[in-house]
């Protein structure tokens, strides 16, 4: 592409760079110059403009956006129309962006005029959401550089996705003390629910029993079994710490399986993660720690978020969560982060 300033009688047919506003004349950049225009532009006394010259081996800016966007375009995505260089993909319905971060690096590391932003990986998104927009830097892209893009972008999947709310049925047990007040059973119950609605997820059964491990496993298993259950989450009155306390030995006597305890987000580091085998399937069962009785963002989200979409989380998901896991402090924990 050749790029700068040319007299107006050699312009017709180029791109305008800049904009035009000369008296009455108004020429917007981007736009390809005709003869009329042209003649307008002499008119106006303008002697030179300056201008991108497209050459054989460019492609439009528009095209490659529109190209490039529909090969990133995976499972629930729309892509809108190409205009300026830009196109830009949306969700078609609501759940958990995905995002092929190491393709996307791929992407933009190949050329300066091929650009590509997304929302993060894992971001909950309702239908119509912009998730990523294409950009393309100058008036045209090289060929030579589209095309290896464009085959980094196109795969077996795609590189920008969407995966939907699936209508999660969760159980709830939770677990009291002779001393806990109905109003903390509440406000946990409450705030469950209050994650679940955004979620398409619903609260179909639950439990409420002493804190120990024998009636926690009965629970569990009882709840579980119900038709229409696809995860059991489990609030300890008191925070799990250790693999050995009461909430997992109670999962565990349950037959569960004990997949990871605590992860690396704060607030939420005391989650637990199980998993219940049951005849044709594997029931998630999730510890949720005390800081969720806070409607604030925490770790129990993150997974949450997951199920609902009918992501599998293991161990190793939980793990990888430390990045960006450090999250707005809870006041109301009964041990802040930042006491001294």
């Amino acid at each position: 592409m050749k790029f700068g300033a040319v007299p107006v009688g050699g312009a017709a047919g180029s791109l305008l760079a800049h904009s035009v506003k000369q008296g009455e004349l108004v020429l917007r950049k981007g736009h390809r110059l005709l003869a009329t225009d042209i003649a307008h532009l002499v008119a106006a006394g303008v002697t030179s403009v300056v201008v991108a010259q497209l050459e054989p081996d460019d492609v439009h800016e528009d095209e490659a956006a529109r190209r490039l966007a529909e090969a990133l375009a995976g499972a629930q995505v729309d892509c809108g129309a190409a205009t300026t260089g830009r196109a830009n993909l949306f969700a078609r319905r609501a759940g958990l962006v995905r995002i092929d971060v190491d393709r996307i690096h791929a992407i933009n590391g190949v050329h300066e005029s091929l650009t590509v932003a997304t929302l993060p990986d894992y971001e909950p998104v309702v239908e119509g959401q912009m998730l990523a927009t294409v950009k393309v830097i100058p008036y045209a892209a090289p060929r030579d550089a589209l095309e290896p893009v464009l085959g980094l972008a196109q795969g077996a999947e795609g590189a920008i996705s969407v995966a939907p709310y699936r209508g999660l049925g969760v159980g709830l047990v939770l677990t009291r003390l002779p001393q806990t007040r109905a109003s903390v059973l509440a406000k946990m119950r409450g705030s469950v629910e209050k994650r679940l609605a955004p979620l398409a997820a619903q609260l179909r059964a639950e439990r409420i029993v002493s804190h120990d491990a024998a009636a926690i496993a009965d629970a569990v298993a009882d709840v579980a079994a119900l038709p229409g259950i696809d995860a059991v989450l489990v609030s300890g009155i008191a925070a799990t710490v250790d693999r050995a306390d009461v909430v997992p030995a109670g999962i565990a006597a349950a037959g569960g399986i004990l997949l990871h305890a605590g992860m690396p987000v704060d607030p939420g580091n005391l989650l637990l993660l199980a998993s219940l085998p049951r005849a044709d399937s594997r029931c998630p069962v999730v510890g949720i720690p005390t800081c969720a009785r806070s409607p604030k963002l925490n770790g129990f989200d993150y997974v949450l978020r997951r199920l609902a979409a009918g992501l599998e989380v293991g161990a190793w998901d939980i793990m990888r969560m430390g990045v960006g896991g450090l999250l707005g402090e809870i006041p109301t924990r009964p041990m802040p982060r930042d006491e001294r």
